[in-house]
Order: C-alpha cells, then sequence, then structure tokens
C-alpha cells in the first residue's frame, strides 16, 4: 500500500504558495510506511493514519461513543462526562436534549482507552514528543465530539486557532493532537482546514479574539517551531488562508496535528449528516500538575 504521488519532503519552505503543492491523498499513510508519515507530519504539521483500526473496532468504539452520549443526555453518567443542551421547539418551549461532547470518554468507552493506548498511536508520539509523553487526563481527557449540523446540535464547526492557544500560559507544549474519526468527512458532512507548515511560525497568542475571552497572567507572547512570524495574521472566524487545504478523511482514519498548527473546521452542507470522532492529545512539556482549564480555556475558541 503506498501513496500516490510523492512529494517533496526536504523543502524548507514555511509559506504558503496558495495552491495545493501535493499529490491526491499525499497525506494518508498506512501502518507500513510510519517513518514517511513522521517525516511529513515535521515538515507539514499533520499527518493521516489509515488501516490501524479494523472495522469491528470502529462498530465497537462507535457503539459504546453512542451509548456515553445516551447517558450523558439521560444523567446517568457523572456530571464531569459532560452535559447535555435544551433544543427549543418552534414554539420556544424547550422540549428535547442534545450532548454534542462527552468528555473523558477514555474512561467510560474501552476502545477508546484501547486506541489511546494503542502501541502504533504511541510509538508515533514518543518519535515527535520523546520517550516520555503523556496525555493529560486533567484537562478533559479524551473527547468524543459530535459535530452534526442539524438544530438539535450546537457545535457544527470552529474557526481557526492553533491548539497552544487553548493554554498559552501552560508549559505542557509541544504536543500532537489525534483524532480518531467515527465517520468519514466530506464536504457533505464537514471536515477538516489546514494550513500546512504554519505550526513552524511563530504564532500569537489569541489577545484578540471573538469570545471578549481575557488571556491568562503568565501567557506566552507567541509560540511554534521557529521563530519566524506569520505572513499573515490568524481570521478571528473562518475566512480563507491563503495556502491552506482541506483534509478528507475515512471512517476509521487517524488524523495527528501539531498542536502549532493552524486548523478549523468546516460546517456540513447538509444538515442530515453526522461527523462523530474521538479527539485528543500527547504533550511533551511540563506536566500540568492537576491544574484545570480556567475561564479563558472554557470561553476560547480552541
Amino acid at each position: 500500500m503506498s501513496n500516490s504521488k510523492p512529494i517533496d519532503l526536504n523543502s524548507s519552505s514555511t509559506t504558503p504558495t496558495g495552491a495545493n503543492p501535493f499529490g491526491t491523498d499525499a497525506w494518508i499513510f498506512f501502518p507500513d510506511r510510519l517513518d514517511a508519515l513522521e517525516t511529513f507530519l515535521r515538515e507539514y504539521g499533520f499527518a493521516v493514519l489509515r488501516g490501524l483500526f479494523d472495522e469491528d473496532f470502529m462498530n465497537a468504539m462507535e457503539l459504546e461513543c453512542v451509548n456515553a452520549q445516551h447517558a450523558v443526555v439521560e444523567g446517568t453518567l457523572p456530571a464531569k462526562h459532560g452535559s447535555a443542551i435544551f433544543v427549543d421547539d418552534i414554539d420556544g418551549s424547550k422540549t428535547s436534549k442534545f450532548a454534542n461532547y462527552v468528555l473523558y470518554a477514555e474512561e467510560v468507552c474501552p476502545t477508546v482507552r484501547a486506541a489511546i493506548d494503542d502501541p502504533t498511536v504511541k510509538s508515533l508520539m514518543q518519535r515527535w514528543l520523546g520517550p516520555h509523553c503523556w496525555t493529560d487526563p486533567e484537562r478533559f481527557g479524551v473527547v468524543y465530539q459530535d459535530a452534526r449540523p442539524g438544530r438539535e446540535s450546537s457545535y457544527t464547526r470552529i474557526g481557526w486557532h492553533s491548539d497552544w492557544q487553548s493554554g498559552p500560559n501552560l508549559d505542557v507544549w509541544p504536543a500532537v493532537a489525534f483524532t480518531f474519526h467515527v465517520d468519514g468527512t466530506s464536504p457533505d458532512n464537514g471536515f477538516l482546514r489546514v494550513v500546512p507548515g504554519s505550526h513552524k511560525w511563530s504564532t500569537p497568542a489569541p489577545f484578540d479574539n471573538v469570545n471578549g475571552a481575557v488571556v491568562p497572567t503568565g501567557s506566552k507572547e507567541a509560540m511554534g517551531h521557529t521563530d519566524e512570524a506569520p505572513p499573515v495574521a490568524m481570521p478571528l472566524r473562518f475566512e480563507k488562508v491563503p495556502g491552506e487545504i482541506a483534509v478528507y478523511v475515512d471512517r476509521g482514519d487517524i488524523i495527528f496535528h501539531d498542536a502549532y498548527l493552524w486548523h478549523s473546521a468546516a460546517r456540513a452542507t447538509s444538515d442530515d449528516t453526522t461527523r462523530r470522532h474521538v479527539r485528543g492529545g500527547y504533550y511533551g512539556g511540563v506536566r500540568a500538575n492537576g491544574a484545570r482549564y480556567d475561564e479563558f480555556v472554557k470561553n476560547a475558541a480552541r
């Protein structure tokens, strides 16, 4: 199994060209090409691993996560796992509830725990972050996220951000996020937008943001893998960024992305679809020592 078109992994350019420099699915790798996947992520800030989880495993993950989501709605899980929102009916009465998230999914879904601890996943994280990298159970754990676009959903897309901006006052960085996809993605149900190479920029903390959140005391001015300033300002919402590309995946795929990478999620074009995934990350910095997200992190776009 191989990718359809080779690319130059030795390029040192970190400035987007405004056009897709890759061949079709150049960022998709199989378990027999982990070295190439590692190199691609280091150069471009993201990569997709395909073929690690089989359909039986994904069916079990889907069932466990959906059951946990129902339990959040019904209130039969502890409050730490999330809460349900009320959906207004046509006449304004609150008649139904829905949960976009299950927090700490690894504690109630055995397949999620197994996926996080999978030897291939862990070995890749150790390549990128060092042998002592760790997952952070104190923040929100690993999250099952249902980003369906229908009117019952309060989360359908997210604007431009890099993950480190969710805690610019923390020393847990660098980090690499993982997303286990329960559903494949497309323009129909929404997809990931990324700016390849943007993890190398020194991106400013979000001192201006659409939520009006206050950046915590002690926050870094900017972070990235180099001191190079971004060639453009990060948009506050969903605007087009020069050089951005769409990353589509299949059910069972894993997207890895660097915590400094610029990315956003596009809304679905059809309301009769689902976009469900399990997301979390490994960290290579200083452990948070049990400190939870502050109010900035709860309000800021992550």
